[in-house]
């Protein structure tokens, strides 16, 4: 799949001079590990004994019943310790960065769980730590903000651009450059230069390898479709690697659609008609620019879905045809997750949510004999502050007038 750090004619390591060094003892780190047994053994008893793995996967009944056609299983990162996906890419990581002898780590982040996970895994591994997130998430997400700083790391408000996950991005970078002998970039997503996508993926491979075997286990036989949202793409890569070598199991990747991909006010890279192949933030892939190569604004009612690019891994399986790209408006993404909580009593995040929409528009259409997986990357316990605006809910504005007015005696 990968050669020179491409996939196809997408990826590669668009870097400055000056981090060329950083970026091959990277290179080298990580592939000495991959090369080492003993280190996917240590990451396993880790991600174990800390974390919440194999995390399960739910046969969801209700769900099943009420939409006729295949049975719909779950699987359930949600239940990963810090409520997502996340904590499988950052704690291999920080593996690295022990093997590496760094003692800080930063990151970027949108929906607040990469940068709650690397906050956590840096306070398990004593490291310094930086958390990047624009100013407008910051708003969104601040249970998570609130917990980062708990647990020791400093979070840093950007203010520049759409002040979103790509704004983060940028600034980590500039970070990074000043600070490249103490510091890992602990890039959340299967985005940026070489070698990154690969090793993002390659930790999050765990979910599908766990998927595949459960599957088989509880349905006797592989999945018709899998389903996953993709903002950078981390969980969908995850996922679908545990599938990719039987052509018989149809992926799905979903983005965010917004307000309609007609309005512009969107985030779909892979499915739209408003993206184009760019290089930024050191990688090559399909990216929301205009004519002149100037980042559009996007838009999606979940924080980690409205990054401008995606992973090049992703955009070269969408162009060999092996992953199907749709998209999930605002709206069907607030009616999904209200039909899930109702229906199993799971909270999925807004970003998983995009993942259900797909599913629930298919799933009639499938033989009963048919199982599909959708990937729970997230729980919504995050979310809640958008959740409830989206649905308007008049006793949670009535519980927060309430708790200002208390705050303010």
């Amino acid at each position: 799949m990968k050669q020179n750090g491409f996939f196809g004619r997408w990826g590669g390591a668009f870097i400055p001079e000056i981090l060329h060094e950083t970026f091959e003892q990277l290179k080298i780190s990580f592939q000495k590990a991959k090369e080492d047994p003993k280190f996917w053994l240590e990451y396993q008893e880790l991600m174990s004994t800390y974390s919440c793995r194999p995390t399960p996967l739910t046969y969801a009944e209700n769900l099943t019943r009420h939409f006729g056609g295949a049975k719909i299983y779950i699987k359930r990162e949600d239940l990963n310790h810090t409520g997502a996906h996340k904590a499988n890419n950052v704690m291999g990581q920080g593996l690295l960065v022990k093997r590496m002898g760094k003692k800080r780590v930063i990151a970027e982040t949108g929906a607040g769980q990469h940068g709650m996970a690397t906050a956590t895994m840096a306070a398990k591994f004593g490291f310094a730590c930086t958390i990047y997130m624009g100013e407008v998430d910051v708003l969104r997400q601040r249970p998570n903000v609130f917990w980062m700083e708990k647990m020791g790391a400093t979070v840093v408000p950007v203010k520049d651009g759409s002040r979103t996950l790509k704004d983060a991005i940028n600034e980590a970078f500039r970070d990074w450059v000043t600070n490249i002998d103490s510091t890992h970039y602990v890039l959340g997503t299967a985005c940026g230069p070489a070698p990154f996508p690969e090793m993002v993926s390659w930790f999050q491979s765990i979910i599908g390898q766990e998927a595949q075997k459960q599957i088989v286990v509880q349905h006797g036989k592989p999945p018709a479709r899998v389903y996953a949202c993709v903002g950078g793409g981390s969980n969908a890569m995850g996922i679908f690697q545990g599938f990719l070598d039987n052509d018989e199991v149809e992926l799905i990747g979903v983005e965010a659609g917004g307000k309609g991909l007609s309005t512009g006010r969107h985030a779909a890279r892979l499915c739209g008609r408003d993206a184009s192949p760019g290089v930024a933030q050191g990688y090559k892939t399909m990216f929301l620019q205009d004519s002149d190569g100037q980042m559009l604004e996007t838009h999606s009612v979940a924080a980690g879905l409205d990054y401008v690019g995606v992973s090049p891994i992703l955009a070269d399986l969408a162009e060999k045809g092996r992953v199907r790209f749709e998209s999930a408006t605002d709206d069907e993404v607030m009616a999904a997750l209200d039909l899930t909580m109702r229906m199993e009593g799971i909270i999925p995040a807004l970003e998983s949510t995009h993942g259900f929409v797909q599913a629930f528009k298919e799933a009639p259409l499938l033989s009963r004999d048919d199982a599909i997986i959708i990937n729970q990357s997230g729980r919504g316990d995050k979310d809640i502050f958008t959740i409830a605006h989206a649905f308007n809910d008049p006793s949670w504005k009535e519980f927060i007038i309430a708790r200002g007015r208390e705050y303010e005696k």
